[in-house]
């Protein structure tokens, strides 16, 4: 029976890094497992956080049985001081509760989206050390441990919520290649509650302000209008999308960076 890794991380398929990366994991996985790539930029973990909860949460018809989620990015902003041998945050290993087993850098809001589907949390028995390329040098071994069910490199067990963030609410969360809007609102918000399908609204994103309809589904609205609704993501409580017919609303607003603040004018 075939497996996937999904690789989530701060470098491109096609970079030189995610390359030699490549090589190191292949190198660690059984023959069956084959390795997917999707990037986020540098150091963005609310990103990261958003692709592993869209990849690991996914319904259990469309991926394959035995998916594993690996999501590199290491910033290294929990402490400031200069680092003694590039060392870096450390490694997490959680299992949501559909099964999907997680190896994650511990940085930012990279589990912050699977929060509360996590059904056990462990730290990792790993250097932290070095060297300045983990992903390559040291994390490949973690991940075909996995991939072989052997978890001899657990440590401590955690509390999700005493560990991982809460998501951001009311920001960017990801932007698709369409130059869609992926929001951190959620159907059910509070805020949410109070717009009607149909309403125009003016929607703020880092001080450019733009019309938009409420709608119920994205291209419920004429070419070249905006909408505002739930989107493809988030599974049964999906998220609200910012979305342009025939055009990138990311581009109208100037490409503000994920994390960038929304907000929703009547």
């Amino acid at each position: 029976m075939r497996g996937l890794v999904h690789i989530v991380a701060d470098y491109s398929p096609g970079d030189l890094a995610f390359a030699e990366m490549i090589s190191a994991l292949m190198k660690e996985l059984p023959d069956h497992f084959h390795t997917w790539g999707t990037s986020v930029a540098s150091f963005d973990t609310i990103a990261l956080g958003f692709e592993v909860a869209q990849l690991g949460l996914q319904d259990e018809s469309l991926r394959p049985k035995h998916t594993i989620i690996y999501g590199n990015c290491a910033p290294r902003k929990d402490r400031n001081e200069p680092r003694k041998n590039n060392e870096g945050e450390g490694i997490l290993f959680a299992r949501l509760n559909n099964g999907v087993p997680i190896l994650v850098v511990n940085s930012g809001f990279s589990l912050s989206f699977v929060r509360n589907d996590i059904s056990e949390l462990w730290t990792v028995n790993v250097d932290r050390a070095g060297s300045q390329f983990r992903s390559r040098d040291i994390f490949p071994p973690l991940v075909g441990k996995v991939a072989r069910e052997e978890f001899d490199f657990l440590g401590a067990i955690l509390d999700p919520t005493s560990v991982i963030p809460e998501e951001p609410r009311g920001v960017v969360g990801y932007v698709d290649s369409f130059g869609n809007i992926k929001t951190t609102y959620r159907q059910g918000d509070q805020e949410l509650s109070e717009l009607q399908p149909g309403q125009q609204i003016g929607i703020t994103i880092h001080g450019i302000t733009r019309p938009a309809i409420v709608a119920t589904e994205s291209f419920n609205v004429q070419d070249g209008e905006t909408a505002f609704g739930p989107g493809s993501s988030g599974r049964g409580i999906r998220y609200f999308e910012i979305f342009r017919r025939g055009e990138s609303i990311h581009e109208a607003y100037r490409k503000p960076p994920v994390g960038s603040k929304i907000s929703l004018e009547k």
